[in-house]
């Protein structure tokens, strides 16, 4: 197969994404590296304390779900700084990151509401109310797997290695040290993120992430409790993206007749099998940059499982009720 490596595929579909990529994870790493050095974690982490604190999860774990609400990239950089100085071990920072899907989601649940609702209308609230259950189910496993799997936290100890905190600040010196560790971390980002990224551009380019979509959307027959047209949504979900599901839905809606549970049910299906592909291939090159490979690999494969058996178990119920 011939690549298409002319500039304008290079420049829109490899050197501005990975600009893009490499600012975003370098800010993330800046701001990160800044909340820890003015120690702030400790503020963070209030908000989330009462919640990881059933979780037995530690000050940092906390931060990183409050500091999820409104960055993934600095919630994970948050979480790799402990784990590389010993603070949190692999455990806890998996369900750590675990812990922090429900945030994540509601991040990006403003935008999924506002282009579904023009599209399929009342239905976009019930696609979005059971894919937000799901997210606070996973959530709420993670709380109880947390209180089997880790120690208990010592009482009193929020935050258990910020005592410190509580001293006059030299933000000057705060800003010196945050800008010494960002250089010392950001060449590792950059030698990590952009070859990984660019191999992910070339595999794209010769087509193996369509080739494994179109796999994946020709299995679809397999969900006979779906309508022919039903499965179409799935289809286009897959194929395409999440927009072009959403409007075969809205014309299945006028023109075939599909009822509402028939829709939500389409379309959490084509979330379930096209979610954790597109997630690997945009998701790896960055959380490489985060964290070592081999545990980037092992966050997002865990992250992926736990989603996909969420919306399965929601869709299954919603499937009987509705």
């Amino acid at each position: 197969m011939v690549l298409d490596l002319s500039w304008p595929v290079l420049w829109h579909g490899l050197l501005w994404p990975l600009m893009r990529l490499t600012f975003f994870i370098s800010l993330g790493l800046f701001v990160g590296n800044l909340i820890e050095s003015l120690h702030w974690t400790r503020h963070a982490a209030r908000l989330a304390d009462p919640l990881a604190r059933r979780a037995r999860l530690k000050d940092v774990s906390a931060a990183s779900f409050s500091m999820a609400f409104f960055s993934g990239v600095t919630a994970n950089t948050m979480l790799s700084e402990a784990h590389e100085k010993g603070t949190i071990s692999d455990r806890e920072l998996m369900l750590s990151n675990l812990f922090n899907s429900l945030p994540t989601y509601f991040l990006h649940l403003p935008t999924v509401f506002f282009i579904a609702a023009p599209f399929i209308g009342a239905t976009a609230a019930v696609y979005v109310g059971l894919t937000a259950l799901a997210a606070v189910l996973r959530t709420g496993a993670i709380v109880a797997a947390g209180r089997f799997l880790l120690p208990p936290v010592p009482e009193g100890c929020l935050p258990c290695r910020l005592d410190e905190a509580e001293a006059k600040r030299d933000r000057g010196s705060a800003l010196r040290k945050t800008w010494r560790r960002f250089l010392k971390r950001l060449p590792k980002v950059l030698y990590l993120t952009a070859p990984i990224y660019t191999v992910f551009f070339l595999l794209k380019q010769a087509g193996l992430f369509a080739w494994l979509e179109d796999l994946l959307a020709g299995q679809v027959g397999l969900f006979s409790f779906l309508p022919p047209e039903a499965l179409s949504i799935v289809v286009f979900h897959m194929a395409a993206e999440f927009t072009a599901g959403l409007a075969v839905a809205s014309a299945l809606i006028t023109d075939a007749g599909l009822t509402q549970p028939q829709v939500v049910l389409a379309l959490m299906l084509g979330n379930v099998l096209s979610s954790p592909m597109r997630a690997f291939r945009h998701q790896f090159p960055y959380y490489a940059g985060i964290f070592r490979p081999r545990m980037a690999m092992k966050l997002i494969v865990c992250n992926q499982a736990l989603r996909v058996v969420s919306l399965v178990l929601v869709g299954t119920v919603y499937a009987l009720l509705a």
